[in-house]
C-alpha cells in the first residue's frame, strides 16, 4: 500500500490496512531541526490565519520524515501582505492585531472588541474566500503529494474560533449565552468563509476536510451541550453536507481540544467520519471504551499525549504509549496515530523519532 491506500483504508473501515497509517504536525523550531538534519528546506505555505501556517507547511520534510498526510489549506491572496504595526505586531485580513507569543500568535486587538448590534457585524468587512491566489499553494502540493499521501484540507477556526478571535473570549461566550443578536450572523459570517475555502479544497481533490473549533476543556466543554446543539449542530450539519455537495467520497473529519464526549453522537449524526484529535488524559477519551462505543461509526485521529509524554518522556515510555493506543483503537482499523496537537519545541528530535518509529513497529497488522 501507499501512503493514501494506507489513510483511506483505515478511516473508510473498509478492511485493515498493512499498518496504521501516521500523521504529525511540528512547531517550527523542530521543523528548523529536522530540515538542518534531513538537508530538506522548510516550505512554509502562508494561511490565513496565521497559527494554521504550521497545519499547512513543510509537507516534503513530513513526508520525508515518515507522514502518511499531507495537509494544505487557504492561504494569501495574491499579492497580499499583511500590514505591520510599529511595534512589531501584524493586521491580518480579519482585522485582528497579532503579537508572536512564546508558542502562537497571540490576539492582541480584537476588531469587534466593542460590538453591540447585528448591524455593525453585517456592515464589518469580511475576507473574501475566493480571492485569486488563495489556493496557489494547495495547488501546488495537491499536484506534488495527492497521487501517493492521503491529502488533508484544513478549515481549523470554522466558525466558534474565529468568531471569539474577533470579539474577545470573555465578551464573546457572555454574548452567546445572552443570545445577543449579533452572535449568530458573526458565526453565519465565519461559516460562510470556512465554507468558500473547503468546497475550493474538496474541488481541487483533497481526500478529506478537517474542520474544527474547540469546545473542550481538560476537565469538560466550554459550553454547556444544550447550548452546542441549539447554536453550533445545525451549522456543523450545513459545513459538512456543503462539503458531500462537492465530492460525496470526501472524509468529513473534525478538531476538537479537551473532553467532548458527550457531543460525539450528535456529531456522528450529522455526518462526522473521522474524530481529531481525541485528546487523551481528559474525562470519557479514555481509547477503549471510545473505540467499544463508536469505534463501529466513528475512525480516531490522534490520542497521542503531546502535553507531558512526547516532551517529557523517555523513549521507552513513547514506545510503550504508542503500542497501547494502537491496539486500543487501532483494532480491526479505523485509527490514524498522531500527536493530539502540533508539537512544540520543548519535544525533542529524539523523542519524536522514537514515535515515528514505534507507529512503524507497533502500527503492523499481523
Amino acid at each position: 500500500m501507499n501512503s493514501k491506500q494506507r489513510v483511506l483504508t483505515a478511516l473508510r473501515r473498509t478492511g485493515l490496512p498493512d499498518r496504521v497509517p501516521l500523521q504529525f504536525d511540528l512547531h517550527r523550531g523542530l521543523l528548523d531541526q529536522f530540515s538542518a538534519k534531513l538537508g530538506i528546506p522548510v516550505n512554509y505555505s502562508p494561511s490565513y490565519y496565521e497559527d494554521v501556517t504550521y497545519r499547512i507547511s513543510a509537507n516534503d520534510l513530513r513526508t520525508a520524515m515518515g507522514s502518511d498526510c499531507v495537509v494544505v489549506g487557504g492561504g494569501l491572496p495574491a499579492g497580499y501582505s499583511h500590514p505591520a504595526t510599529a511595534d512589531g505586531c501584524i493586521v491580518n485580513e480579519f482585522g485582528m492585531t497579532m503579537r508572536q507569543g512564546l508558542l502562537y500568535m497571540d490576539v492582541i486587538g480584537c476588531p469587534l472588541a466593542n460590538v453591540g448590534s447585528a448591524d455593525e457585524v453585517a456592515r464589518f468587512p469580511f475576507p473574501d474566500p475566493y480571492a485569486p491566489g488563495r489556493m496557489d499553494y494547495a495547488k501546488r502540493d495537491i499536484a506534488r503529494f495527492g497521487a501517493d499521501f492521503f491529502t488533508i484540507g484544513d478549515i481549523e477556526l470554522t466558525m466558534f474560533e474565529m468568531a471569539w478571535h474577533m470579539v474577545g473570549l470573555e465578551k464573546f461566550m457572555v454574548d452567546l449565552v445572552s443570545r445577543e443578536p449579533y452572535v449568530e450572523l458573526l458565526l453565519d459570517k465565519c461559516m460562510a468563509f470556512s465554507i468558500g475555502i473547503g468546497k475550493q479544497l474538496v474541488a481541487l481533490g483533497v481526500d478529506a476536510v478537517w474542520a474544527g473549533d474547540d469546545f473542550g476543556a481538560q476537565n469538560g466543554m466550554m459550553i454547556s451541550p444544550r447550548l452546542w446543539r441549539s447554536v453550533f449542530k445545525p451549522r456543523f450539519r450545513e459545513v459538512f453536507a456543503e462539503m458531500k455537495a462537492v465530492n460525496p467520497d470526501v472524509i468529513i473529519a473534525y478538531h476538537c481540544d479537551g473532553a467532548i464526549a458527550p457531543i460525539l453522537d450528535d456529531l456522528i449524526e450529522i455526518g462526522l467520519e473521522a474524530f481529531n484529535p481525541v485528546q487523551p488524559n481528559v474525562p470519557g477519551h479514555e481509547a477503549a471504551a471510545l473505540k467499544s462505543k463508536f469505534g463501529d461509526r466513528l475512525s480516531f485521529w490522534g490520542a497521542m499525549d503531546q502535553q507531558q509524554l512526547l516532551p517529557f518522556g523517555t523513549p521507552q515510555e513513547i514506545e510503550a504509549e504508542v503500542k497501547a493506543k494502537v491496539e486500543a483503537l487501532g483494532r480491526g482499523g479505523g485509527y490514524l496515530c498522531s500527536p493530539a496537537h502540533i508539537v512544540q519545541a520543548d519535544t525533542s528530535v529524539a523523542n519524536m523519532e522514537a514515535f515515528i518509529a514505534a507507529v512503524k513497529r507497533y502500527g503492523v497488522y499481523a
